[in-house]
């Protein structure tokens, strides 16, 4: 028997409290903003409510709607979509470059990153190739498991490379990785996928000395506090700062002109300082529960779309919020991608909220235990 008509309500609750706590944490960060010279606040702000909170919650309702194997369905042409508006990037007048890279398009008046679609994009198709692997018994052959993952994620990863975008081909990988592992595949071909990842991250990691930067001022972020190391000391500050309750909504004094990017990848840090160790501890504690309980929906899902897609972005959504966490306490090299549900970014709200949609739809459908 299943549960076809209401949605999982812890986890509703769960994607709301997210959702509460970022934007009114992020209208505290932002008012750093105001020190900063050639800033337009408002309209940072208007983008993050307006494109970002409530586009993504109107496309939260709507995904919540649609029936998930509609994905399923339509899983190749979205892929390609992606993959199509991903490359408009490298092209002159509609791609723009900032801080070197080429991650944005505009559209009209408004910049989106296609990457964030791509990152459902390629869930969407991996679950449904896996999920036909499983029922046809072939997902722990080679040429209907492995390489065909192999093969989409390879695409994926050489776009993301050249944009550059590690972070988010890291993530992404990652998420299609732990989906390619529960879906049954074959030991071996795990291994091998596993020893694939690890040589291209490493070639991607010794031709980027960005990367090795990161990596140095990791180890001894106190090797150049004013250069290479002065995000993480801020960072450090901020969070010392805080003690165990914080400092109070809106009291965060790192995010004037010492935090970099404090709406950005930083704002973990203006959290920190703001809320202390219990702000902190109950921001972690909820993305732990989004995973759990989506853990708990993908194994009660009734089919293998459904619980792949399920756990897929699941893992994308909290992987990528802990890696920022981990990064602005030092205890992983920095890596710029921002805290879903909390960093400015209207496309990565947008869309992270549209996930959320689609995760809820397939809570409808969970066996009743």
């Amino acid at each position: 028997m299943t549960n076809k008509y209401k949605v999982d309500k812890p986890l509703l609750i769960i994607i709301l409290l997210l959702t509460t706590f970022g934007i009114f944490t992020f209208l505290s960060a932002s008012l750093g903003l105001l020190a900063k010279d050639g800033v337009q606040y408002s309209s940072v702000v208007v983008n993050q409510l307006g494109f970002g909170l409530i586009g993504g919650l109107i496309l939260m309702f709507i995904t919540s709607k649609i029936p998930y194997k509609f994905w399923k369905i339509y899983s190749f042409w979205f892929i390609l979509g992606a993959i199509f508006l991903t490359l408009l990037v490298f092209v002159p007048g509609i791609g723009f470059e900032f801080a070197g890279a080429k991650r944005w398009i505009h559209i009209g008046s408004i910049s989106i990153q296609p990457s964030e679609f791509l990152k459902f994009a390629y869930l969407f198709y991996v679950a449904a190739w896996l999920s036909l692997a499983t029922a046809k018994n072939k997902i722990e052959t080679f040429k209907f498991g492995t390489l065909p993952f192999l093969t989409i994620s390879f695409i994926v990863g050489i776009i993301l490379a050249l944009q550059p975008d590690n972070d988010t081909m890291a993530i992404i990988l990652l998420a299609g990785g732990v989906m390619y592992f529960v879906s049954g595949a074959n030991l071996k071909h795990i291994l091998i996928v596993g020893f694939l990842a690890l040589i291209a991250f490493s070639t991607i990691i010794y031709n980027r000395p960005y990367i090795v930067d990161r990596i140095v001022t990791f180890i001894n972020p106190a090797s150049d506090p004013l250069s290479s190391g002065y995000q993480i000391q801020q960072s450090l500050i901020a969070i010392g700062s805080g003690g165990f309750t914080g400092r109070g909504f809106g009291q965060s004094i790192q995010k004037f002109n010492f935090l970099p990017e404090p709406i950005g990848d930083s704002i973990f840090a203006v959290i920190s300082e703001e809320f202390g160790f219990v702000g902190a501890t109950f921001l972690v504690l909820m993305f732990v529960a989004l995973l759990i309980q989506s853990i708990r929906i993908s194994l009660m899902s009734k089919d293998s779309f459904g619980g792949l897609l399920m756990i897929g972005i699941a893992i994308l959504i909290v992987s990528q919020s802990f890696l920022n966490i981990a990064s602005m306490l030092g205890i992983f090299p920095l890596s710029g991608l921002p805290l879903l549900f909390v960093s400015h970014g209207g496309t990565a709200l947008l869309f992270t909220l549209a996930a959320s949609g689609i995760m809820l739809n397939i809570s409808k459908f969970k066996k009743q235990q």
